[in-house]
Parts: C-alpha cells; structure tokens; sequence
C-alpha cells in the first residue's frame, strides 16, 4: 500500500465581521491606495470583483452594515467549495508587498490578513458568495469567502453564478 507524499495545504484563515458602505469592500496591498481606477478597467469578467496592481475592490450584497467575511491565505489552490456558495469566481492579481489587508469603504477599519506565502508576486482570487440578493446580511446568512493561493495569471474564470445579483455585476449598464 502506498501512501500520497503530498503534504497538506497550509491555510492561515480569518474571520471578521465588516462594516460596508456603497456595498463595496478592498483588498489592498500595504502602501496602496484602495481607490484606484476601477471603473477603468476595462471589462470585468468576473463582475463581483475588480483588481488592479496592488488593490481589489470586492462587491457585496447589502448597500451597507455588517457582513461575515472570511479570508484564507494559503500555500497552493486549496480546492473551492461549490456546494457552499452561490456565486463563485476567480482572478489574478498582483501583489506588490505580499502583505494584504481588507479594509472597509471610506476609511474605515483595516483588518491585516497573514502574510501571503511567497511574498510579493502574482497570486489567484477565489471569491465565493452565499446570499448576494438579500439586502439584511447577517440575518439571512450571507457570507463571503476570499481565498489567495500564489499561482501565474491566467484569464478570470466564473466557477459559479446562481444569483441576479452576480448577473448584474457581470453586465452592469
């Protein structure tokens, strides 16, 4: 009997409870600014979230109030979870520091996440959404789940998308 030598996936993971306004919150990079140029970007295949170097900007479902997110840094892919969630998608992005935090609308709080584990480079967004089309977040259970794993860019890709709300960030107009 052999067994599989592969060594587990290192995850370091965070839990927080968010204040969003205008439904957005950032990924940012340490000595980035989280407002860049979004709405510059051209096309955003995946809708719900927005990168450029150095800073992410997420959508949620609720215009504003508290909403779970969780956030895990790992070593490779740590595998998605599809039956858990609505809307899934993935991006590249780059990170200039390798050191990131999430950070509410218009200043507010900044939550520093674990140093990204090869530091500064090219890594992959996997954000997952469960409950976008409520307005009152926490009372119907929305969360939402950002992975970061190091990996070389490659095209954005849709693994899942169930509710009107990802279709509107999808083809805003």
């Amino acid at each position: 009997m052999t067994r599989d030598k592969t060594p587990a996936v290192q995850i370091k993971q965070m839990d927080v409870e968010v204040e969003v306004d205008y439904g957005q919150v950032y990924l940012v990079d340490e000595g980035c600014d989280a407002y860049g140029q979004f709405d510059d970007v051209p096309g955003h295949p995946v809708g719900i979230i927005r990168v450029e170097k150095g800073s992410a900007l997420l959508f949620v479902g609720p215009q504003w109030g508290p909403v779970e997110f969780t956030v895990a840094v790992a070593d490779r892919d740590p595998g998605a979870d599809l039956d858990g969630y609505e809307d899934i998608v993935e991006i590249s992005y780059e990170s200039l520091s390798g050191r990131l935090s999430l950070q509410e609308w218009g200043g507010g709080r900044t939550y520093p996440l674990s140093p990204l584990s090869a530091g500064p480079g090219t890594y992959r967004l996997r954000y997952h959404v469960r409950g976008m089309d409520e307005e009152i977040a926490i009372e119907v259970g929305d969360h939402y789940f950002l992975q970061i794993w190091p990996e070389p860019p490659r095209d954005p890709t849709v693994l899942k998308s169930t509710s009107s709300s990802f279709q509107y960030w999808l083809n805003p107009g």
